[in-house]
C-alpha cells in the first residue's frame, strides 16, 4: 500500500526549492555529505509497495510505564503513550528542554487513521534500540495533524523541499522550531540497499554536531521557504474578478478529468497514481450546470464530448464509478479515503468523517439536479454507515475507521471467493451475488481475497440474469446484509472517537441537506443534535469555538476552518428547518471569524486567530483539497448571510476574501474550485465592467422591480408600543399577478430571501416569523423548488423598542428578489412606515 499522500501545496517553481542556500544546495551539499546514500535510498524506499506489505505485521500492543502522551486526549498521540521514546506532545516545555540541551528536535506527525502511521510506531518507535539512540540525541515530539493542523501544514511545505509530502511526517528542527531535513515512512533498519531510519538519526546527530553552521544556513533557507509559501499576499497587484476565471477553472477540470473511469488529475503516462473523490470539484461542477440552465442528463449518459460544455456528466460518471468500485464499502456503505489507482478498485481502506461528509452532501445535490433515485439511495447509505460507526451517543460525530485491524491494512473489508460463498450459503440469489461484485473474477487483492466492487452496471448484469434492475437490486440487498453481518463478528478496526468542530460541521450540514431534499425527520433531527453538542461542549466561555473534544474534555483554540465549517453547517441547518436560532449562532460565529481571523491589510482569513501560538508562518489555506479551503468556506458563509440578512458587511468581508485570491483565480483556478462558487455568487451582485468600462444600469431595470410589491405595516390590536418595551406588528404584502417574491428561507441556495429590517438610525430591531411559502419549481432547474410568496402574505413582526424616547413612527423595509415565471430580477427594496399609535377597539 502506498503512503499516506499528503494533499501537497503546488511549489511554484524549482528556484523555490533552490533558493537562499536551502535545502537544494545547503542540505544536499552539506548535510548529505553524510546522507547521501541514506536520503537516496530512503526515498527508494518510499516507491517500493511491494515490499512494504510482506513486512512483519509487529507484535501485540506494547505494555510497560507510560510517557507523557497519557495524558493527552488524542487517540493518535495515546497510542505512543507506552513507547520507550520518550515523547513530549507540542509545546513550549519540549522546545525548552531542546534549548537547554542544544539537541535536535525529531519532530513526527500522523493521524490515527493512517496505516503507515501505524507501521512506523511498532517497527521504529518500540524499538528499545532506536528509542535509545532518540532520548540520547534528540528531544522527541510527536502531534495529531488532526487536532494541530497549523503544525502539519507549516512543516509539510518544508517536507516537501526533500519529497513529495505524506505521512507519517518525519522531520528534524533546531531548538528554535527551524526545520533542516525531512522524509516521511521509513523502515527501521537498511533493508534491501535502503536506509534504515536509525541509520538515518545517527547521521543526522552526527551532521548537527560536525556541521552545524551548513545546518543552520540550511535552516533558514527552508523557513524562508515556508514563510513565502504560507505568508500572507501583501500588496501584489491582484487582476480583477471576473466569470472568465470560472470559465477557465471548468475548462482546467475538464483537462484533467478521466473520461473512461471519472474522477480528476488523470495522466495517461501514469495510470496507476492514486485519485481522490476530491468533493468540491464536484460541488463546482454541480454549480455550473445549475448556472448553464440545463437539463438532467439521461441516466447512465457518460460525458461524451460535451463534458467541457455540460459538467454534469463529469459529476455523474465519477460517481457512478465511484459507487461501483472498491473506493465504497459495498456491504457497510460509505467510502474509503482514496484508491491507489484510476481505476477506484483497491482503496486506502480508513474511512474519514469529513470525505463521507462532503459526498453525503454532493449525492444529495446529484439527486436534486438529475432526480435519479440512484443518488439519494447513495446519500442515505452514507448517512447510514454514519450513524452506525461514527455517531456519538452525545450526538456529535468521530473522526475517522483505521485502515487496518490487527496490523493487516484492509482485512477488515476484504473477502476470499470461499468465505463469502459460506456466507451466502444456499440463498437463490447467491450466484447472482458473487457475479454482481466481481467475485467470480481473478482476485483483486492480495492472498487470493476480494475488494468488493461492482465491475459492470447494475443494469449490464440484471439483464445478463434476465432480470429488471430494480428486482436484482431487491434480491441482492438482503444478501449484503448477511454478508455486513458476519463482517461485524470479525475484530474491527479502531475508531479515532474524537470529535473535531470543522469536520462535524459538513457533516451537520449533510444531515441537513439530507432532510431539506429528501424530506427525512430524523436527518435534521440528527444535524440539530450535533449542532446543540457542538454548541454547548465545544466553546470557551467567551464565545471562541474549541478545535476537539475527547473523554469529556474540550482541547485546543478553534482555527478558520472550525469556524466557516460549523457555520455552514448552522446555516444549512437554518435552510433545512427555517429556526431562527441556527441563524443567530451563525451570525454571531462569523463576527467571531472576522474579528479574530481576517486580514484587514491584504483580505480574506488567516488559519489561525491572531492571539494563536506563533509558527514560522501564518497560514492563510487557499486551496481546496480533499478538505474545502477555510477561505472559500468563509467567503461562501458570509455571501449567504447577506443573501439572508442583507447586511453589507457580510458582503462586503466576502469580496475582499474572494480578492485576496484574485492571482490564484487567474493562474490555477482549478485548483480553488468552491473559492469559485463564492466568486459567481460575488459577481452576481457586482456589475461586470465592459472592455470600454463600467456599463450603465438599464433603464428599465428599477421600474421593473419597483411596482412588483406594496407594502404596509400596523400595531396589532390591544399593543401598547413605549420606550425599552416590546409589541406585536404586521406587515402586509400585496404582490402584483404573475409575479412572485422569494421567502424566507428561499428554499435553494442562490435566490435571495424577503428580510424586513429597520431603516438606519431607528430606535428598534425586528424579530419577524416569515410564513413558509409555496413551492416553485424553475423551468430551467428541474427537480429544485424554491419556495415565493404570491398574491397577499401577512408577516407578523415583534418589533423591540431601545429605551431612548418614543418615536411617532418606524422606517421598515423589506429587501426582496422579484421573479416571474421567465426570469427573476435583481433584488430590489420598499420602504414601510409603521406608525405606533396603538389601535383600541372600543
Amino acid at each position: 500500500m502506498p503512503r499516506c499522500n499528503a494533499a501537497v501545496l503546488p511549489l511554484s517553481s524549482s528556484d523555490d526549492v533552490q533558493g537562499g542556500g536551502v535545502p537544494g544546495r545547503a542540505v544536499r551539499n552539506s548535510l548529505t555529505r553524510r546522507l547521501a546514500a541514506v536520503a537516496l535510498a530512503a526515498l527508494a524506499w518510499l516507491g517500493m509497495t511491494a515490499a512494504m506489505r510482506a513486512q512483519e505485521p509487529g507484535e501485540a500492543k506494547a505494555k510497560g510505564p507510560t510517557n507523557r502522551l497519557a495524558a493527552e486526549t488524542s487517540p493518535y498521540l495515546r497510542m505512543h503513550a507506552r513507547n520507550p521514546v520518550d515523547w513530549y506532545p507540542w509545546g513550549p516545555e519540549a522546545f525548552a528542554r531542546a534549548k537547554a540541551e542544544n539537541k535536535p528536535i525529531f519532530l513526527s506527525v500522523g493521524y490515527s487513521a493512517c496505516y503507515w502511521c501505524h507501521v512506523m510506531e511498532r517497527e521504529s518507535f518500540r524499538d528499545p534500540e532506536i528509542a535509545r539512540f532518540l532520548n540520547e540525541h534528540f528531544v522527541c515530539v510527536k502531534v495529531d495533524r488532526e487536532e494541530r493542523p497549523d503544525v502539519d501544514q507549516v512543516y509539510m511545505v518544508a517536507l516537501q523541499a526533500f519529497t513529495s509530502g505524506g505521512w507519517p511526517m518525519s522531520m528534524f528542527l533546531l531548538p528554535d522550531g527551524r526545520p533542516f531535513y525531512g522524509e516521511t515512512y521509513m523502515p527501521p533498519r537498511d533493508r534491501d540497499g535502503g536506509a534504515g531510519f536509525l541509520t538515518v538519526i545517527k547521521g543526522i546527530d552526527r551532521s548537527f554536531r560536525a556541521e552545524r553552521g551548513e545546518i543552520d544556513r540550511a535552516a533558514n533557507g527552508l523557513a524562508e521557504i515556508v514563510r513565502r509559501k504560507l505568508g500572507a499576499s501583501g500588496s501584489r497587484r491582484r487582476p480583477p474578478l471576473s466569470r472568465a476565471m470560472a470559465a477557465e477553472g471548468r475548462r482546467q477540470l475538464a483537462a484533467e478529468f478521466d473520461p473512461e473511469y471519472g474522477g480528476f488529475g488523470y495522466n495517461p503516462q501514469n495510470a496507476r497514481r492514486p485519485k481522490f473523490p476530491e468533493p468540491a470539484n464536484l460541488v463546482f461542477l454541480l454549480e455550473e450546470h445549475r448556472r448553464d440552465g440545463r437539463q438532467p442528463a439521461r441516466k447512465g449518459a457518460g460525458p461524451g464530448a460535451g463534458a467541457a460544455a455540460d459538467p454534469l456528466p463529469m459529476v455523474l460518471l465519477t460517481l457512478d464509478r465511484m459507487a461501483r468500485g472498491g473506493i465504497r464499502d459495498q456491504v457497510g456503505g460509505g467510502y474509503h479515503r482514496y484508491a491507489i489507482s484510476r481505476y477506484w478498485i483497491v482503496p486506502h481502506f480508513e474511512k474519514m468523517l469529513y470525505d463521507n461528509a462532503q459526498l453525503a452532501s454532493v449525492h444529495v445535490a446529484a439527486f436534486e439536479a438529475t432526480g435519479d433515485p440512484r443518488w439519494r439511495a447513495e446519500a442515505e447509505a452514507t448517512l447510514a454507515f454514519v450513524a452506525r460507526s461514527l455517531t456519538a451517543p452525545e450526538g456529535g460525530f468521530y473522526s475517522s475507521l483505521d485502515a487496518e485491524t490487527e496490523a493487516g491494512e484492509g482485512a477488515y473489508y476484504v473477502w476470499s471467493r470461499d468465505e463469502a460463498a459460506r456466507v451466502l450459503g444456499d440463498a437463490p440469489a447467491a450466484e447472482a451475488f458473487l457475479q454482481v461484485y466481481g467475485l467470480k473474477r481473478p482476485p483483486n487483492f492480495e492472498g487470493d481475497r476480494y475488494v468488493l466492487l461492482q465491475p459492470r452496471p447494475l443494469e449490464e448484469q440484471a439483464r445478463k440474469l434476465g432480470l429488471e434492475p430494480a428486482d436484482l437490486e431487491r434480491r441482492l440487498r438482503p444478501l449484503a446484509a448477511r454478508l455486513l453481518e458476519a463482517r461485524e463478528r470479525r475484530p474491527a478496526p479502531s475508531r479515532d472517537d474524537k470529535v473535531l468542530t470543522a469536520w462535524n460541521g459538513l457533516m451537520i450540514a449533510a444531515y441537513a441537506d439530507a432532510s431539506r431534499a429528501l424530506g427525512v425527520d430524523r436527518y435534521g433531527d440528527a444535524a440539530a443534535k450535533a449542532a446543540d453538542f457542538l454548541l454547548g461542549k465545544l466553546r470557551s466561555p467567551d464565545g471562541r469555538l474549541l478545535r476537539s473534544y475527547c473523554e469529556g474534555r474540550a482541547t485546543l483554540p478553534g482555527y478558520l476552518e472550525d469556524y466557516a465549517f460549523l457555520i455552514h453547517g448552522l446555516l444549512r441547518l437554518h435552510a433545512a428547518t427555517g429556526q431562527a436560532r441556527w441563524l443567530d449562532e451563525a451570525r454571531a460565529l462569523a463576527d467571531r471569524m472576522i474579528a479574530d481571523f481576517s486580514d484587514p491589510a491584504a483580505g480574506g482569513f488567516f488559519f489561525t486567530a491572531s492571539d494563536h501560538e506563533s509558527l514560522l508562518a501564518r497560514p492563510k489555506d487557499p486551496y481546496d483539497g480533499a478538505i474545502p479551503g477555510g477561505n472559500s468556506m468563509a467567503a461562501l458563509d458570509l455571501l449567504a448571510l447577506h443573501r439572508i440578512g442583507g447586511e453589507e458587511r457580510y458582503h462586503a468581508a466576502a469580496r475582499r476574501t474572494v480578492e485576496a485570491f484574485a492571482t490564484t483565480l487567474s493562474q490555477d483556478p482549478s485548483s480553488m474550485p468552491l473559492m469559485l462558487v463564492a466568486l459567481q455568487q460575488l459577481l452576481d451582485r457586482l456589475p461586470e465592467p465592459s472592455p470600454a468600462g463600467p456599463e450603465p444600469v438599464a433603464a428599465a431595470a428599477k421600474p421593473a422591480s419597483a411596482g412588483v410589491v406594496a407594502a404596509a405595516a400596523r400595531v396589532l390590536d390591544g399593543e401598547k408600543p413605549a420606550a425599552g418595551g416590546s409589541f406585536r406588528a404586521v406587515v402586509s404584502l400585496s404582490i402584483k399577478p404573475g409575479w412572485h417574491i422569494t421567502a424566507n428561507p428561499p428554499g435553494m441556495e442562490n435566490l435571495v430571501p424577503a428580510v424586513l429590517s429597520v431603516a438606519d438610525g431607528q430606535p428598534a430591531r425586528l424579530d419577524p416569523a416569515y410564513p413558509p411559502g409555496t413551492d416553485w419549481q424553475p423551468g430551467q432547474a428541474d427537480g429544485e423548488k424554491a419556495r415565493v410568496y404570491e398574491g397577499r402574505v401577512e408577516i407578523p413582526v415583534r418589533v423591540r423598542l431601545d429605551g431612548a424616547g418614543m418615536p411617532p413612527r418606524l422606517a421598515l423595509k423589506l429587501r426582496y428578489q422579484p421573479c416571474d415565471e421567465k426570469a427573476c430580477l435583481p433584488p430590489a427594496t420598499v420602504d414601510i412606515p409603521l406608525d405606533l399609535t396603538p389601535v383600541t377597539k372600543p
